[in-house]
């Protein structure tokens, strides 16, 4: 799955430098199917109430209404279309020092128990996703380590989508 997060389409360092890469990839591999998911052409729904209840249901097992069933039903069907590629590749700038708002709502609606993740009191959480693989470009226009102050452009997108 290429996930495009910059809404610079064909302007994008990062999509262009992803690109880049996939086609490498695809001399590699000319049988490589690629599914990809511009976020900023993809219909992505609100994580509102409705939704955030019905993550709260999924995590404690409780029963979810016809509402939150709904929204739980419609964050599985988005979340399923991730989960079932073997590769990520992930074009992500760098906004203000994190990630574009449409890759955190991607981020925020495919992240839920059960699916992404487990959850065990006594352990901890635990990731779900075995046997995968993500590659992460990551591009920046502010970011360097010689400017002059520490606080110019810190990066944070870096450590938050390694995590």
């Amino acid at each position: 799955m290429f996930v495009q997060s910059s809404p610079r389409s064909t302007e994008s360092k990062s999509i262009e430098l992803a690109q880049v890469y996939l086609d490498a990839l695809r001399v590699e591999n000319p049988n490589l199917e690629i599914d990809r998911i511009d976020l900023w052409e993809a219909d992505l729904p609100v994580f509102d109430g409705d939704k955030a209840a019905a993550k709260l249901n999924a995590i404690l097992g409780s029963d979810q209404d016809a509402i939150q069933q709904t929204a739980w039903d419609q964050i599985v069907g988005i979340a399923n279309r991730f989960i079932s590629a073997d590769r990520y590749l992930f074009a992500v700038p760098m906004w203000n020092g994190g990630v574009p708002y449409r890759l955190k709502q991607y981020i925020d609606i495919i992240h839920q128990p059960g699916l992404l993740f487990g959850l065990k009191p006594e352990t901890g959480y635990f990731g779900l996703l075995a046997n995968k693989h993500a590659t992460l470009v990551l591009t920046s226009g502010a970011f360097a380590p010689s400017f002059p102050s520490p606080a110019f452009g810190v990066d944070h997108h870096s450590t938050y989508l390694r995590t």
